[in-house]
């Protein structure tokens, strides 16, 4: 498949100046501790003028946002702007709204309780709407072991027990929503003012990011800034900023925080501020040997195509390491299938700077890699990496690729599914890098023969994000879930990072979220790279997030089903 045109990208804008940070961070301070006194009924007001200002950007935004990433308009990538860009932006200020109308205390639609004690509470769907959205989709968050489920914690502690802080968040590059959704949550959740410092790959959304906020920038409680590594250098150092959020890279973040390696050998931080980060994963993608039918086994392939195929594959959440059981019988006509889809799947562009470079390193370990296209300045191939060996220290388990490649793995000694299951589990565990994100796919026959030892497995899971038959991105665009590293790591280790973001319903002291879905879903999901209705699909979804009304459901279905 030849090569496509791709659009040029916007423009680069110029970095914000010293002297305009250092007054942005003067009118911050001034106002954070004003903003401890703002209600949370006048904190949904300022959220209501938000909406409404965001909605009127939809079209430019996504404009700027194909031409960043040199999608055409009317294809999938734009369709993928609508659902993971934008319209997850409407829904995570829609959450926080509800949130503030319930002083920090909104429903929890069911809970349960693990034998252990842990608590365990769903969160989707919320009402019949959501139930509409996507039927028998269902998301939980696992509380800590031993913690107490609670909820919004800063509205819960006296105005005398706090202090006001301004928070330097370092947007990522790779996704539109990853920064506002990151601000929303230090605003609302953790009670800071925010710089939000936007990422040079995708800083032409910042002029839009500025007008949609409109009403919490004339408030100083927000201020957007502009520039590469020499800004955030200066801001991450500078006295006026309290608090730290990165979404990144753990070189990033150890480049912060330790300033060298011969700093971290010695224990010597550079940057003492707090900090928290998300900061990508390897992610797994665990298959559980079944009985499928052809057409499961399809979609399966879909699936897991999509999983590495959104986004150009520049995901922290990307699937990158299929794990595979090795005597499956089905596992050749899987791997055909998936093959298949990779080739069949329009070449995208290798947007995102290194993609080439962090290619010819897995071409260097892997000489037998199976290239599905052609390679161009502009694009890296699909490429699935075979029989990976599984073990130690293994390059392709242990490197993010975050670009267009896919690893496969096999397990070989297990006895039945649960035995697999129970030693796959582990070996995710223990050796694949990083513990933000993992998807499961699993039939409904084989699940249910496991009887209790299925959520035993899950449970085991060190995962910050779990999908199961989703991909774990869905935890990420559901918004009501928490989002981040499983907890645990530390600076000198921190691996996928400290802290969690979304978390619509402001659960205290998250472990994890698990988001379950049936084994195929018809229509075909919106997370589907080859839906063929995904710019329809992710308009009406925007306007059903926006007006939350039953009157937008049947614009969706007609979507759904032209997909």
């Amino acid at each position: 498949m030849a090569s496509p045109k791709f659009p040029e990208p916007p423009r680069a804008l110029p970095p914000t100046s010293t002297e305009d940070i250092d007054n942005a961070l003067k009118r911050l301070q001034a106002s954070k501790d004003k903003w401890l006194d703002v209600s949370p009924e006048k904190r949904v007001v300022l959220l209501q003028e938000c909406l409404k200002d965001l909605m009127t950007l939809s079209e430019e935004w996504i404009g700027q946002s194909c031409k960043g990433k040199g999608w055409e308009r009317g294809s999938a990538g734009e369709g993928e702007e609508w659902i993971g860009s934008f319209a997850v932006v409407v829904r995570g200020i829609q959450m926080m709204i509800e949130a503030l109308k319930a002083n920090g205390q909104p429903k929890i639609p069911k809970t349960r309780k693990r034998a252990d004690g842990q608590e365990i509470a769903e969160v989707y769907p919320r009402n019949f709407l959501e139930k509409v959205l996507l039927a028998n989709v269902t998301a939980e968050v696992w509380l800590e072991k031993g913690k107490p489920l609670t909820q919004g914690h800063i509205y819960r502690t006296a105005r005398d027990q706090q202090s006001g802080k301004v928070a330097l968040v370092l947007g990522a590059g790779n996704q539109g929503s990853i920064g506002p959704l990151d601000m929303l949550y230090k605003m609302f959740v953790e009670n800071e003012v925010v710089l939000l410092k936007m990422n040079p790959v995708n800083e032409y959304l910042g002029p839009y990011i500025v007008r949609a906020f409109r009403a919490l920038i004339e408030g100083n409680y927000l201020s957007v800034i502009y520039g590469g590594a020499e800004v955030g250098k200066y801001v991450c150092a500078h006295d006026m900023v309290d608090t730290i959020h990165i979404t990144g890279s753990c070189q990033t973040h150890d480049a912060i925080v330790w300033g060298s390696e011969d700093n971290k050998a010695s224990g010597r931080r550079q940057n003492t501020k707090p900090i928290s980060s998300e900061l990508g994963c390897v992610t797994p993608m665990l298959i559980v040997p079944g009985d499928w039918s052809a057409a499961e086994l399809d979609y399966q392939a879909r699936h897991v195509v999509s999983m590495v195929a959104h986004n150009a594959s520049f995901n922290c959440n990307a699937g990158k390491v299929l794990v595979l059981p090795k005597n499956w019988n089905l596992r050749d006509k899987f791997m055909d299938r998936i093959k298949h889809h990779f080739t069949a799947n329009q070449p995208r562009k290798a947007y995102y700077p290194g993609a080439h470079s962090r290619y010819d390193q897995f071409l260097k370990h892997y000489p037998n890699a199976v290239v599905l296209g052609e390679r161009s300045e502009d694009v890296v191939p699909w490429t699935i990496l075979p029989d990976v060996p599984a073990k130690e220290d293994e390059y392709a388990l242990n490197v993010e690729a975050f670009c267009a490649v896919l690893a496969v793995t096999h397990l070989e000694e297990y006895s039945d599914a649960t035995d697999y299951l129970n030693k796959a589990v582990d070996f995710c565990n223990d050796h694949i890098w990083g513990t933000l994100s993992m998807t499961l796919l699993i039939d409904d026959k084989t699940r249910k023969s496991m009887g209790t030892a299925f959520d035993d497995a899950i449970a085991k899971l060190k995962y910050g994000g779990i999908g199961v038959n989703a991909w774990a991105g869905v935890v990420y665009g559901l918004v009501t879930p928490t989002w981040g590293a499983y907890p645990g790591h530390t600076l000198e280790d921190i691996r996928s990072g400290k802290g969690v973001v979304h978390n619509g319903l402001l659960i205290d002291h998250p472990e994890k979220s698990v988001v379950y879905a049936p084994f195929t879903i018809k229509p075909t999901p919106p997370w589907f790279c080859d839906h063929k209705n995904l710019p329809g699909m992710g308009r009406a979804f925007t306007n059903f997030e926006s007006t939350q009304s039953i009157f937008s459901v049947p614009r969706l279905a007609l979507n759904a089903f032209k997909g």
